[in-house]
């Protein structure tokens, strides 16, 4: 088989079998293919496409590349989520207890965060001594024990993603859907996972700018799922607007906390309590959405969902009395509120502006090797639809400098305030099955 026949053919715009797409990721991965035949390839898919069966066999090629995690020793269905990034986006902190309380077994391989905020692993670690690094053997017994726990990436997880994606990225070919829904389903298929619930976001400040881009990336991980024998449900929620009201890795804890108890922002609240019930189906625990809502709903009543969040800190090291006194997370130097210049209408919130505003205080990383300061962030007291007055305060920020004028002025600049009011954006704008 040589190299330059396969890019031909989906250069016409033909169909690869599973022989000629394993052929291109081993011969990839090994080096065996220099980066030029794969640039080639990539572009060819980007123009031609792929079919449900294509990215099918490129999603498994991909996924055993390297280590693949067995979870079979955990007890019940292993549900996993995914949501596609975004501001704010703390789902992970508040789904995997509420979930998992409800005995759904949740055993979760995290990544860290490279843009607005930290990723779930660095929101934990805000949390004093919680430790993301235990032995396989420790994870399989604390889900076991808890039904819950949330570990760093292995080493070796679909190398052949990571050589990929590097390459996309020089390529112009990141956007490609087939090539991004076998990259996340790639990942999450050699994390062990035996259903899938992808949480899809569309808007400003999501990957998927439009709703049609974002359906689309849906059906084509859906339709993977069903290729590859995983059971996987989507969600196409709202990122016009950042989810909730805190961006910043120690604020997004205490959010989440809030949330569990019950008490959390009613955007945050209906996304997890939406995906929490696709979260339950899946696993067994529910035969509706009705039926788990009310499951859901019963466990951050009751207090055991926030029981559970409380367990499985300090089952990994963490201070759990945080739960109860949420003033022991890091905390920023300076609390400096915001005010509205003028009285109206909220009617645009820039969700990507108000994250690199978030960044530029140190919430997030730039690049790679930049340090998270995991106390400072923006919590916003506004939402788009919300009426404001000259004077009042639409966000506070949370910063370590005094200077803060760059975040003042991108803040006051992509929050809009108009004369006339608008209504609020729809959170959920699909659930696909």
């Amino acid at each position: 088989m040589r190299m330059v026949d396969v890019i031909q053919k989906k250069r016409d715009d033909e169909t690869l079998t599973k022989e000629e797409i394993q052929f291109f990721v081993n011969g990839y991965t090994d080096g065996s293919i220099p980066d030029y035949q794969a640039s080639a390839f990539l572009m060819a898919t980007y123009f031609s496409g792929m079919d449900a069966e294509e990215q099918g066999y490129l999603t498994m090629a991909m996924a055993s590349s390297g280590d693949q995690i067995d979870l079979s020793a955990i007890e019940g269905i292993k549900v996993d989520k995914h949501s596609t990034g975004g501001v704010g986006d703390t789902t992970t902190l508040i789904l995997a207890p509420l979930v998992a309380a409800c005995g759904v077994p949740v055993a979760k391989m995290s990544g860290r965060g490279l843009g607005h905020t930290g990723g779930t692993l660095d929101k934990l670690e805000a949390i004093e001594g919680f430790h993301v690094e235990i032995t396989e053997e420790d994870f399989v017994r604390q889900v076991n024990d808890l039904k819950l726990a949330v570990i760093g990436q292995s080493g070796n997880l679909t190398p052949a993603d990571k050589k990929l994606y590097a390459l996309r990225d020089v390529t112009a070919t990141v956007d490609s859907i087939p090539l991004i829904a076998s990259s996340i389903m790639s990942k999450k298929i050699a994390a062990g996972a035996d259903a899938i619930v992808l949480d899809v976001k569309t808007g400003d400040g999501a990957f998927m700018k439009t709703t049609e881009d974002a359906e689309a990336l849906a059906q084509s991980m859906v339709a993977i799922g069903k290729e590859v024998g995983r059971n996987t449900m989507a969600v196409i929620s709202d990122m016009s607007q950042p989810l909730g009201y805190a961006i910043g890795n120690a604020l997004e804890v205490r959010e989440a906390i809030d949330t569990l108890k019950g008490e959390g922002p009613e955007d945050l609240t209906e996304l997890c309590l939406v995906l929490g019930s696709k979260m339950l189906i899946a696993g067994g625990k529910a035969k509706s959405s009705h039926d788990a809502r009310k499951k859901l709903t019963k466990v951050i009543q009751d207090g055991s969902a926030l029981e559970l969040f409380a367990k499985f800190l300090e089952a990994q090291g963490g201070n759990a009395a945080i739960v109860e006194n949420p003033d022991l997370l890091p905390t920023a130097a300076y609390q400096i509120e915001l005010k509205s210049p003028t009285t109206g209408f909220i009617t645009k919130m820039e969700a990507d502006e108000i994250g690199v505003a978030a960044m530029l205080l140190g919430a997030g990383r730039a690049t790679k090797e930049d340090h998270i300061d995991l106390a400072v962030g923006i919590v916003l007291t506004k939402k788009i639809g919300d009426s404001v007055k000259a004077g009042e305060t639409i966000a506070i920020i949370h910063s370590n400098t005094e200077d803060t004028l760059k975040t003042e002025s991108l803040l006051l600049k992509h929050i809009h305030i108009s004369q006339h009011s608008v209504k609020r954006p729809k959170l959920i704008y699909k659930v696909m099955d």
